[in-house]
């Protein structure tokens, strides 16, 4: 009976990190990737750093650039190279 006792906090903290875990599926995957898409879209800039000097089209290798690639993808990317020639 005593054992029962001592295991019972550890069998109640266990279905609550499962139950946890269970409500913030979604979120966690949603996060996920976009961690995944923004890594991605630092990647890019991080090329057109080293080639745009020879193509005439500088951006900003930041977390802002990135995420915002990361959201809208290739319009993204559009929209970013519009803003600097208007910002210019």
């Amino acid at each position: 009976m005593e054992s029962v006792i001592q295991i019972l906090p550890w069998i109640v903290g266990g279905l609550i990190l499962v139950i946890a875990l269970a409500a913030l599926r979604r979120p966690l995957e949603w996060l996920g990737r976009l961690a995944a898409r923004t890594a991605v879209g630092l990647a890019v800039l991080f090329l057109l750093s080293k080639v745009g000097g020879y193509v005439g089209v500088h951006l900003g290798v930041n977390l802002v650039n990135a995420l915002v690639m990361g959201v809208l993808g290739a319009p993204g990317f559009g929209l970013l190279l519009m803003l600097h020639w208007v910002l210019r």
